[in-house]
């Protein structure tokens, strides 16, 4: 008798980021052909559905449960995967992508399906903010503020969430934290406290960039008061992976920590916000998590001299994308106005 096939379920968020479902749904149809392998699709119907679905894959042992969407889809999945011998699979379609950039996972649909389909399994770690999982980061301050203002937006995508940044960056002021590791407690006031078990928020935002996933570590940054002379080159090492050596910035590396602050307000679990009160607790749990991952050791190899030009590059190329997507937009609200401008004045006429 044959070895039996193992058993893959694509998770189907709908409503996450611009990629073509239908394209999608014909790549995976190619995969079909894949005699190791029994394919099924299942579409999420409201939020939290994709855990419940999770869950109930997890009882029925099917080998992987891929999350086809962003840092959303792949949190409400991979919660119900933690200590399983299910592992978690990603097709990123997301706005982000901040852990399955971090894994090295293409973007691109295909390749990303030749990883969950021809990768190999790793151990990962994950992290809880006050009994909330996180696989990618969390933190509170201005981060998790322009969190809640990117949920409420409209449109999504990287310029929706730079246009967030520099308005409410604006008007927002620093508070003062008190925090407590295995090292003892320091206050700070700060703009931003924000913890990486991956190293970026996504879009090659690298906001812990020394982040590892299998170190059993937390990666704390602190971002204190600054001037608007230092956005340029805060904002240029954030996509770069050196906003660890600012001036403003502070890092340290624990296995847990608690945060106290003077009033509730809003923090972030991967992007996701949700409202807190003055003690918040996070903590990271080694090796918990199986994922699938591309077939060499990319992802634990640290950066070597040719990489982290690549990076420099990198961060020059992304920010001049978002200032054309910026540039383009603007144009497009432009011409939409003068059109308008025009059928207004020949109605007149």
């Amino acid at each position: 008798m044959g070895e039996e096939k193992k058993k893959i379920t694509f998770v189907i968020n709908p409503k996450s980021g611009a990629h073509s479902k239908e394209q999608i749904l014909q790549c995976l149809k190619e995969k079909q052909a894949d005699q190791r392998f029994t394919q099924e699709i299942v579409f999420t119907e409201y939020a939290g559905h994709a855990t419940e679905i999770a869950a109930r894959k997890v009882d029925e042992g099917v080998a992987v449960v891929v999350a086809v969407g962003g840092d959303g889809t792949i949190n409400e999945i991979a919660r119900s995967l933690v200590r399983t011998e299910t592992a978690l699979g990603i097709l990123p379609c997301g706005s982000g992508n901040g852990l399955a950039r971090h894994l090295q996972i293409p973007m691109d649909v295909r390749k990303a399906l030749d990883v969950i389909y021809g990768g190999r399994m790793d151990a990962m770690d994950y992290g809880k903010i006050n009994d909330l999982p996180f696989f990618c980061t969390c933190g509170v301050g201005f981060d998790a503020f322009v969190s809640l203002k990117f949920a409420e937006a409209g449109r999504r995508g990287p310029l929706t969430y730079l246009e967030k940044t520099l308005l409410e960056s604006l008007k927002y002021q620093p508070e003062t934290y008190e925090v407590e590791t295995e090292d003892g407690t320091q206050k700070y006031k700060a703009f931003l406290i924000a913890c990486g078990n991956a190293s970026q928020y996504g879009n090659n935002a690298y906001i812990t960039p020394q982040a590892e996933l299998t170190d059993g570590l937390l990666d704390v940054t602190i971002l204190e008061p600054f001037t608007v002379l230092d956005v340029p080159s805060l904002a240029f090492q954030l996509f770069n992976k050196t906003i660890d050596q600012n001036s403003r910035i502070k890092t340290f590396r624990c296995s847990s920590l608690h945060i106290r602050r003077a009033k509730e307000g809003v923090a972030h679990y991967d992007g996701d916000p949700v409202m807190m009160g003055k003690e918040i607790s996070v903590k990271v749990y080694h090796n918990a998590l199986q994922v699938i991952v591309p077939p060499d050791d990319r992802v634990r190899r640290p950066a070597n001299v040719l990489q982290r030009a690549q990076d420099y590059i990198n961060g020059l190329k992304q920010i001049n994308e978002m200032l054309v997507e910026d540039f383009a937009h603007k144009n497009k609200v432009i011409l939409k106005k003068g059109r308008e401008q025009i059928k207004k004045l020949t109605k007149i006429t």
